[in-house]
């Protein structure tokens, strides 16, 4: 499979592109801080809830903290459930069990003026009784589990360095959520989706009617100056053969409304949360905006 860079995506995406009703979801009771990068709104006992990351314009130390709607596209702290110490929340069901999870950051052992970080779980039969299920390997964000037609769960990691360059996708199984370790998702099979100059990352899997596994990710680039680009982007991997569809863009910022952003440099930045299909043919992207808002756009169901 030949590997299709940003610009060649972003051209077929801008070309056909069918997205449609951008809306700002507001988040109260959070003092000054920023609300973005959010896992889709699922139910809860009844309310619709959405787990975002919370914190300061200035500052890389977050709360995931779980919201529901009071009023709509006007979301709450939910009482009874704690916030966790982590960055990008993500959280699926596995069998009876809820799966959460996020990065979890803390100074780097050789130099304590920068971070380092890993992807953290939990899991639980309810969201207030979560217990700690596993801690991914050092230095890797974006582990993400989806539980298979067979029972089996599908692993995607996504390395970066001597193996991974600024990050690949990975994936592999295992036979139970309780086999997830950090040597299980160092061993996951890259996937080549991705130009050694670009990256990106699966955000949420989801396992489709024929088995196969719909990956709603981001792709992102460099521009000179360390401007960075992530973009909303799928692909749709078959866990039984290995094989895997190109990796297609399904947003853009531009598609949003406009609004602020953390800093210069992330203007021009989606990260994928979640989504929840509409009917058949549409589904509603949840996605954190230039680090600083959550939005949701209509969109052609990536995994017709």
């Amino acid at each position: 499979m030949a590997i299709r860079l940003i610009d060649t995506l972003l051209e077929e995406y801008r070309a056909t592109k069918q997205v449609k009703d951008p809306k700002k979801l507001s988040f109260f009771e959070v003092s000054d801080c920023d609300v973005y990068n959010p896992t889709a709104a699922f139910l809860y006992e009844g309310k619709k809830v959405i787990c975002a990351r919370v914190e300061k314009r200035d500052s890389e130390h977050s709360k995931a903290v779980f919201f529901y709607e009071k009023e709509e596209n006007c979301y709450y702290p939910l009482e009874g459930l704690k916030s966790y110490d982590l960055q990008d929340p993500f959280i699926t069901k596995v069998s009876d069990y809820y799966v959460f999870g996020g990065t979890e950051i803390f100074p780097h052992p050789d130099n304590p003026d920068a971070l380092w970080w890993h992807t953290k779980f939990y899991y639980g039969t309810s969201l207030d009784n979560l217990k700690e299920l596993a801690t991914g390997p050092k230095g890797m964000k974006d582990v993400r589990v989806v539980e298979l037609k067979d029972g089996r769960i599908g692993v995607f990691s996504r390395p970066q360095g001597i193996v991974g360059g600024r990050g690949k996708i990975g994936f592999t199984t295992i036979d139970a959520i309780t086999d997830l370790n950090a040597d299980v998702i160092d061993r996951a099979e890259l996937l080549e989706l991705f130009d050694d100059e670009e990256w990106g990352g699966a955000n949420e899997p989801v396992l489709l009617e024929d088995g196969r596994i719909g990956v709603l990710g981001h792709i992102a680039k460099f521009t000179p100056g360390d401007v960075r680009h992530y973009y909303a982007m799928s692909f749709i991997l078959d866990p039984i053969t290995g094989e895997y569809t190109d990796a297609k863009i399904i947003a853009e910022r531009a598609d949003l409304i406009d609004g602020p952003s953390k800093r210069e440099d992330l203007v021009d930045v989606l990260f994928s949360g979640g989504l929840n299909l509409i009917n058949e043919n549409e589904a509603e992207l949840f996605v954190g905006v230039s680090d600083c808002e959550v939005q949701t756009l209509v969109i052609p169901n990536p995994f017709q």
